[in-house]
């Protein structure tokens, strides 16, 4: 029996949020994004007025201001718009436990075990609309099928406020049709490739075959094929279920142009900083450190090493950050943004092998140093204590780089890994 799936997004979820807050701005074109005079951040969401004037979530908070010059920013808050979530859970709670947070504003839901009581999955969804728009006052867009991936792309298919269905009898008419662009995990590289191949609609990439989009795209690609065929069979995780973390990193968008060496430094300090305290409070140690960086011109590069031994301490995750930079830049344009991740973790007290190359009496009184400047961080505040290098530039090291309030960490489709029948299409094809 077909499982029956719902996939739930918020409209313009933190600008909606803001509206009812602030009903001056039902009328106005706004955003919700950073500092516009720091330049700190992008525009997290927008509502439909600023949309249809070309502002698009992800842009830079000056392209915004360029699309649309009468724009309101208003800064995120967080915690209000957790709060909110919580709330619209709870709705969703009473018809499953079986929901998956896509973030703060998405959701799948397995109402399979509900439909005998509640009605088929329309009905539902129709239900839960209903409710979100009287109850917390913001709409929703919900998708159902029998699978997640065509739930999501029946969210994305109607907004604001609608409901669409893809069924097995309908899902051929029009999903098949919709850009291939518009399948989770298609996005402009691999875009571009498929058109190379001559696929540009979900259709073709169904038909496609599945020998030659793995020789193109390696697994990805039978997973892309079985996605566009609908053979998703991944499961609704169990709400509050959390996959393990794989990663720790941090970036941000600088208060003003990094022009040189010296610069690099004192930022990769604030996020190195930001990172290793992240690892010790969880109990981890990672052995891969990456450092990506954008220039003015939005231009990216980046590159990762695998050090020895596992770390948690600023002073080497720093150390190789600034020398991965120095391999992946040459100062062709000043850069905007910069960012640190460590990967690979494991336990913080997993053995290694000791080295008479390595000074292992400086290890362990770095990471005390470290451990002493988080107890003094946590009792009188972030700038009680703070590196000589940071009064080098007070504006460059006002940003709090450990503070969460100003970040938000979707959740991967396939960190708790997925289901669709790819080995099947490909004896198939």
């Amino acid at each position: 029996m077909d499982r029956t799936i719902l996939h739930s997004d918020c409209n313009c979820f933190y600008a909606s949020v803001e509206m009812l807050h602030q009903p001056r701005l039902w009328e106005v074109p706004m955003a919700v994004g950073g500092d516009p005079e720091a330049r700190h951040g992008i525009v997290l969401t927008a509502n439909y007025i600023a949309k249809r004037r070309g502002v698009k979530t992800g842009m830079a908070l000056w392209q915004a201001r360029q699309a649309c010059p009468d724009i309101t920013f208003v800064p995120p808050r967080m915690d209000l718009y957790i709060k909110f979530s919580r709330m619209i859970r709870e709705i969703y709670g009473e018809y499953t436990d079986l929901v998956e947070p896509f973030g703060l504003d998405e959701a799948w839901l397995d109402t399979t075990a509900s439909c005998g009581i509640r009605g088929d999955g329309m009905r539902i969804a129709q239900e839960l609309r209903s409710r979100i728009r009287k109850e917390i006052g913001i709409t929703v867009s919900i998708g159902v099928s029998w699978n997640k991936i065509y739930a999501k792309l029946g969210s994305d298919y109607k907004k604001p406020d609608a409901v669409t269905e893809f069924s097995r009898e309908n899902y051929r008419d029009i999903v098949w049709g919709l850009p291939a662009e518009d399948l989770l995990y298609v996005g402009r590289a691999t875009k571009r490739k498929l058109c190379n191949l001559g696929i540009t609609t979900i259709g073709e990439l169904a038909q496609a075959d599945p020998g030659m989009l793995k020789s193109v795209f390696g697994k990805i690609g039978l997973m892309l094929s079985a996605f566009a065929r609908g053979l998703d069979e991944t499961p609704v995780s169990r709400e509050h279920t959390q996959a393990p973390i794989k990663s720790i990193g941090n970036s941000t968008t600088t208060p003003r142009d990094l022009e040189n060496d010296e610069d690099v430094r004192l930022v990769l300090y604030l996020l190195s900083e930001s990172v290793a305290k992240r690892c010790r409070d969880n109990g981890f140690a990672g052995d891969v450190i990456e450092v990506y960086v954008r220039d003015t011109e939005l231009l990216c590069a980046g590159r990762q090493r695998k050090i020895p031994v596992p770390t948690n301490i600023s002073h080497e995750i720093e150390k190789t950050a600034m020398e991965l930079f120095h391999e992946i830049w040459h100062w062709p344009r000043p850069i905007r943004s910069i960012g640190v991740r460590i990967a690979d973790l494991k336990p913080e007290t997993v053995p290694y092998q000791l080295s008479l190359f390595r000074n292992e009496e400086q290890r362990v009184k770095l990471l005390a140093a470290d451990r002493a400047a988080d107890d003094i961080r946590r009792r009188f505040g972030y700038t009680s204590v703070q590196r000589g290098i940071m009064y080098r530039d007070r504006y460059l090291s006002s940003l709090n780089a450990t503070a969460d309030d100003h970040m938000v960490h979707p959740h991967s489709y396939l960190e708790r890994g997925n289901r669709t029948g790819a080995d099947r299409i490909f004896l198939q094809g």
